[in-house]
């Protein structure tokens, strides 16, 4: 016997395990349950596609047994079974990016951290929030050898041999004396019909059978009352997708949804197709209610399953399905794949591209009729996917004008968000212009940036996007139909002969403050100009896109290098009309005019949502400023 320490993060995943206050405790059984429907799925593809597993038998089959006496419930399954290092490396340490995704997202505040146990499976381990010792006996295919597993959550664990006839898995979890409800039958089996009803292997439990007794014609008892032990199938075991549309019921695809997701809330929404034709093939799609917890990771787990004709090929291929919707959860089961194909002849194969192509579109083209039919479950959609969405706008260049018509922009003029298509219909025609402006700040502080009081003074609106995904996305978004995207900055509203001599003039008459602001700032601008366009404030801030440093930026955030990119120095503009500058025009206080300088552009900074350089220089200029002003 070999005793072994757990991993940090899997002690601390027992332990809310064990003291977990979640309500909900039955999902233990359907994790389980799951777990061995995956076992049996990757035995019977190697059954069929790897020679050295062809002479295994596949009698797939999960059986639960329940023992009241020895207060022990027993789940087993038929699958590939595991081996002393498999033990190790699956029961004893966390692997999968999504289950650290979960560890990382506990707070200590065990009341909160129960919460999550819903909101993502945890496998295994689930079985510890009923048991306070769980024992593991497993045989791998195709090995002559047999493990047991043994732990009462304390931190270590024990592997021993054992004997086991045939391969596959046994978990027998001794239950806590305050769960013993899950020793009934009735109790177990209305688990598997709500979350495992659909799971395409039998699943069989040892149930008592009442036998009455027998009489005679005058009521004489010939043969008296019993009770025998009978195995009984307790799910359906019918692969879900392969079931006509009109033979469903929405409580069979949520239930569906809770074993193939491991999610106890009810999804989003779902999409189930099926196509015939030159390619056939069968998707089913779920959209989660809330994000999955790895989502923005870059080792997040897939959630799309691949079967060729129900028989099970893959769960962790990222390439079935474009990153943009990782959040997506389902099946896409084909006949027209190879049973053998490996992931690298997938990514190349004809077949699987057109099934990506088609599948993507009708996503996107259900999720467009959910914006237009049910705008709350849209809006609540968006909430959750919405910046992850916008990644399809510089990955999928086929389907950027659907993804952009599926985008919700705040605007200047409006508190309410709304569609590009909605938008459109108030854009000059003779310009076609939409204008956009981006930034990593607050909504309002973004919403009243300088770059934007010329179009304010208009009557012009703007799209508004704060998130960081923007800055990335839309400098990539040049046009939809036949509008062009331009940034609120690079717009020029007025070109006129007229504009243009009257900043020129004003450029002449404040020649001498530009040039006492750009020898007190030095290198912390590349210039100052007069500009025409500010109506309220006194500066803002112009990036030179002929600038090289801005140039080599660019080249960097595209190669994901930003952290090597130059320093870009900005333009100061300053508003010849608003009174600061008259007056700093005007006065002899050179000292005053080198403070100005300074708290303006940091004001500018503040503006835009960057840091300033000295806050404390910051302060001290503007109580100096202050203090001639009283």
């Amino acid at each position: 016997m070999a005793k072994h320490e757990f991993q940090t993060e899997v002690n601390q995943l027992l332990q809310l395990m064990i003291h977990s206050l979640y309500s909900n405790k039955e999902i233990f059984l359907r994790e389980l349950v799951s777990n061995g429907s995956d076992a049996m799925d990757k035995l019977n593809m190697l059954v069929l596609t790897d020679d050295a597993y062809k002479g295994i038998e596949f009698n797939p089959r999960i059986d639960i047994v329940v023992d009241k006496e020895a207060k022990t419930l027993t789940v087993s399954d038929t699958g590939i079974g595991m081996n002393d290092e498999d033990l190790v490396a699956n029961l004893g340490t966390i692997a999968k990016s999504g289950t650290k995704a979960f560890m990382e997202n506990l707070s200590g505040d065990q009341k909160k951290d129960s919460q999550l146990i819903g909101q993502f499976g945890v496998g295994f381990y689930a079985a510890f929030m009923v048991a306070d010792k769980v024992e593991v006996t497993t045989k791998k295919a195709g090995e002559e050898k047999a493990y047991k597993w043994i732990s009462a959550g304390d931190g270590s664990y024990e592997i021993e041999d054992a004997e086991k006839k045939g391969h596959g898995t046994s978990i027998t979890m001794h239950l806590k004396d305050e769960d013993a409800e899950f020793l009934e039958a009735r109790r177990i089996e209305s688990i598997i019909q709500k979350y495992s009803n659909h799971i395409p292997f039998p699943i069989f439990m040892d149930k008592e059978n009442f036998i009455p007794a027998e009489t005679d014609d005058e009521g004489n008892e010939t043969k008296p009352s019993s009770t025998e032990i009978k195995n009984e199938q307790i799910n359906k075991a019918s692969a879900l997708w392969t079931i006509s549309k009109s033979e469903l019921k929405d409580e069979d695809y949520i239930d569906f949804y809770s074993s193939i997701a491991h999610d106890s809330s009810e999804p989003l929404t779902w999409m189930h197709n099926k196509a015939e034709g030159a390619v056939e093939y069968t998707t089913l799609f779920y959209v989660p209610s809330k994000a999955p917890m790895d989502m923005y990771r870059v080792d997040y787990a897939p959630g799309i399953k691949l079967y060729i004709n129900r028989v099970f090929i893959t769960d962790d291929d990222k390439e079935l399905m474009p990153t943009y919707l990782r959040f997506l959860r389902g099946v896409i089961d084909s006949a027209d794949l190879p049973l053998n194909v490996s992931r690298e002849i997938l990514q190349s194969n004809p077949v699987m591209s057109k099934i990506r192509n088609a599948s993507v579109k009708k996503v996107l083209s259900e999720l467009a009729k959910m914006m237009k039919k049910d705008k709350e479950k849209y809006n609540a959609f968006y909430a959750e996917f919405g910046n992850v969405l916008k990644e399809g706008l510089y990955s999928d260049m086929g389907n950027k004008e659907r993804i952009l018509e599926l985008l919700q922009f705040n605007t200047i003029n409006s508190d309410e968000t709304t569609s590009l298509v909605d938008f459109v219909s108030s854009v000059d025609e003779e310009k076609k212009e939409i204008y956009y402006i981006t930034g990593k700040m607050a909504l309002n502080m973004l919403k009243n940036s300088p770059t934007l009081e010329r179009f304010k003074a208009k009557g012009i609106d703007v799209l508004v996007m704060n998130e960081e995904i923007d800055t990335i996305v839309m400098p990539m978004v040049t046009e939809y139909k036949e509008y062009k995207f331009v940034n609120a900055a690079d717009a020029v509203l007025d070109d006129s002969e007229e504009a243009k001599e009257k900043e020129e003039e004003l450029s002449k008459e404040y020649e001498g403050l530009i040039g006492e602001f750009k020898k007190t700032l030095g290198e912390s601008v590349s210039k100052v100009e007069v500009t025409t366009e500010l109506t309220d404030s006194p500066v803002a801030l112009k990036i030179d896109k002929e600038d090289p440093s801005y140039m080599m930026a660019q080249m960097m955030q595209q190669m994901g290098q930003m952290g090597e990119a130059p320093a870009i120095k900005p333009i100061l503009q300053i508003n010849p009309n608003h009174e600061i500058l008259s007056k700093l025009k005007e006065t002899s206080d050179i000292n005053l005019v080198e403070d100005a300088a300074h708290v303006l552009l940091d004001q500018a900074k503040l503006f835009d949502g960057m840091e300033i350089d000295d806050t404390a220089e910051f302060v001290s200029r503007m109580n100096r400023i202050m203090s001639k002003a009283l």
